[in-house]
């Protein structure tokens, strides 16, 4: 069989999904490629696969010609993401290959599912559950790269952590947690198997104003406890959700006196309009040389 790929959202982060589904086609001795909407009209490939994992992401502009057509993702099945991929798919070392430069010494993967929050902005918990549980050993996704990308909601709410932590002190590599990591459950014993990981970057969240009470103590603790500095450690605000932009400034600069680095994430960006106070903000703090020369807000001009 020919069988073509299409990444909808674009080709500036792997799709993890397309990756497995190439690796079993190819185990199956199928051929895989790229969609090309210039030669498929021509001759179509015997099955499709597309995927879209962002809702605000625009669809395919070109017309799909093929046998079978599958469209999956959140990008198309919102919230729950559509039917899941069989285990036996879900479940193969993936086809890192479709992604050359950007899997260059690099393994991309989730070692946990679901997560106990349930937050209103998020669909973790509605599309994988409210529970945080193993999903994976290192081994189905890491081969010995140098570098290890987690993509896991919430690894340290997983009973196994303890497990899923040594695998990744054991393996030597770098690490980037590169989801926000819940710094509410954060604790001596856990941070104790952080520092003995290779840490290349670890980001955190802080969704809520009115958690800072409970929330500012735990990051004191963890830079207590690691000594790291803003380098390693990243923190997502939410922004444009239920706060006001003084409440995201008291974070922000919060963050910055901590030794974090904050990182703005808007909700719903792509409906505000140009010029929006919020997109200011968000250019002034992820611009790290913006960030570190221009102190307040308010003297920013982009």
């Amino acid at each position: 069989m020919r069988i073509a790929l299409i990444d909808v959202d674009g080709h500036n982060f792997p799709n993890l999904p397309l990756m497995k589904l190439s690796a079993w086609h190819k185990h199956q001795g199928d051929n895989v490629e790229w969609y090309d909407p210039l030669t498929a009209w021509i001759d179509p490939p015997d099955k499709v696969y597309m995927s879209k994992v962002f809702t605000f992401t625009p669809d395919y502009p070109h017309p799909v010609c093929g046998g079978e057509i599958i469209r999956g993702g959140t990008g198309y099945h919102y919230p729950d993401g559509g039917d899941p991929l069989p285990k036996e798919i879900e479940h193969i070392y993936p086809d890192y290959s479709l992604y050359p430069d950007l899997c260059k010494d690099t393994a991309y993967g989730f070692l946990t599912r679901g997560c106990p929050r349930g937050c209103d902005f998020c669909i973790v918990g509605k599309k994988e559950g409210r529970c945080s549980v193993k999903a994976a050993d290192l081994s189905e996704f890491w081969n010995g790269q140098k570098n290890i990308v987690l993509l896991d909601p919430n690894m340290f709410a997983c009973r196994d952590w303890k497990d899923l932590s040594q695998q990744l002190i054991d393996s030597g590599a770098w690490v980037d947690f590169s989801q926000g990591c819940d710094i509410r459950i954060m604790t001596e014993e856990k941070v104790e198997y952080i520092r003995q990981m290779k840490i290349k970057n670890i980001h955190f969240a802080w969704d809520r104003y009115e958690e800072r009470e409970k929330i500012v103590p735990q990051f004191k603790m963890f830079k207590e406890l690691t000594g790291w500095n803003h380098r390693k450690m990243t923190v997502y605000v939410l922004c444009g959700f239920d706060t006001t932009i003084d409440q995201d400034l008291k974070r922000i600069y919060t963050l910055r006196d901590l030794g974090y680095s904050p990182y703005v994430m808007i909700y719903d960006k792509y409906k505000l309009k140009q010029g929006n106070e919020l997109k200011k903000l968000q250019r002034w703090v992820n611009s790290r040389f913006a960030f570190a020369t221009v102190k307040k807000f308010e003297d920013y001009k982009p």
